[in-house]
């Protein structure tokens, strides 16, 4: 009898709602051509839900979904809806929730997308972000004061935890070791004097078990200087939340196209289930067109069945993707110079499985 997986699907919002049936789609060939199954739980939390019933999910919805073997997610945000209420709404809890502290984003030049720098050849970039996903500058901690008062103040409390720090680090080590042994830190312990010496500190410590592994460490300033001018430099690089989360976005810029940049958010221990999802956004601006890219979804996708063990499809996925790209007639979306819409270029890459 063929594996079972049973999947969470939240289109969300905007396009999330255009990229994740062709990410569907092409997980569905993937599971015929390689002999397992997927079923899929859909769930309707999104801004258009809040705006209904004042709530993203219902307060029972990381109950629902427990279960799970994963979670795939479109994207979250609306005009409407404040960003930090859809934030706080839907995606942090679940990645709090599960205790999905690793947020992964591989960073890599393909043949046929055009990176911004100039004589960068396919291949040459190529690295993973590791985002410590759970703590750090996205705490809880802080609140307002005086508010509409000239003494009016804000504060926000970054919390660094032994825990928070070492679990990441060691995973951003693990991740090297299979590859080519590199671990950069981001760091600014020459202006944050409390959390980012600790980072630091911890850094340094979880180095020592790995005595085979090359270290280095920038301050976030220079280090998006460096993903710019020398990107071939990376292998892993490891952030806090704030600093992770801002170079997960730019590497993806660097190497051509935010609109195919996956990204998982994974608990290690597998207690609860992973979220997989694209790092572009909703992208209201061209909701409704049927012309966002749906590979940054697929890719998820991808990660998603490596995640579970799939690693056979995960790669057939990964060299769909590379070859619909590097083929100069396939269908491309206007974000890669192309006039395909979404669907087409869905079709084109499960076809591909075929």
């Amino acid at each position: 009898m063929a594996k079972t997986y049973e999947i969470a699907v939240i289109p969300g919002d905007g396009i999330g709602k255009e990229v994740v049936p062709e990410g569907m789609r092409v997980l569905e060939a993937a599971a015929r051509r390689f002999g397992f199954e997927l079923k899929w739980r859909h769930y309707d939390w999104s801004c258009e839900r809040y705006t209904k019933t004042g709530t993203m999910m219902p307060a029972d919805g990381l109950e629902q979904i427990k279960g799970t073997q994963g979670i795939f997610l479109g994207a979250v945000g609306y005009p409407g809806v404040a960003d930090h209420v859809s934030l706080w709404g839907l995606l942090i809890p679940i990645r709090r929730g599960f205790r999905q502290y690793v947020n992964l984003r591989p960073i890599r030049l393909l043949a046929g997308v055009d990176s911004p720098l100039k004589n960068r050849k396919p291949g040459e970039i190529d690295f993973y972000v590791v985002r410590e996903n759970n703590e750090g500058e996205y705490s809880e901690i802080g609140g307002r004061l005086y508010v509409g008062t000239p003494l009016e103040m804000a504060m926000q409390q970054t919390v660094f935890t032994r825990q928070g720090c070492d679990r990441i680090m060691r995973f951003a080590f693990e991740l090297a070791m299979k590859r080519k042994k590199h671990v950069t830190s981001a760091t600014k312990s020459n202006g944050i004097i409390h959390t980012m010496p600790y980072w630091d500190e911890r850094f340094a410590a979880i180095a020592k078990e790995y005595p085979a592994a090359k270290t280095d460490q920038y301050h976030i300033d220079i280090l998006t200087a460096h993903f710019v001018r020398n990107p071939h430099w990376f292998d892993v690089v490891v952030g806090s939340n704030l600093f992770g989360d801002i170079l997960s976005d730019l590497g993806p810029a660097v190497v051509g196209s935010i609109g195919i940049a996956p990204s998982a958010n994974i608990n290690p221990e597998r207690e609860f289930p992973s979220m997989f999802e694209p790092v572009h956004g909703s992208a209201p601006d061209i909701y409704g067109k049927a012309i966002a890219n749906p590979i940054g979804q697929i890719w998820s996708g991808a990660m998603m069945l490596a995640h579970l063990g799939e690693t056979a499809a995960a790669g057939a996925i990964e060299k769909a993707i590379a070859a619909a790209l590097a083929d100069p007639s396939a269908p491309k979306t206007p974000d890669l110079g192309g006039k395909a819409k979404t669907q087409e270029l869905g079709s084109a890459i499960a076809a591909a499985l075929g």
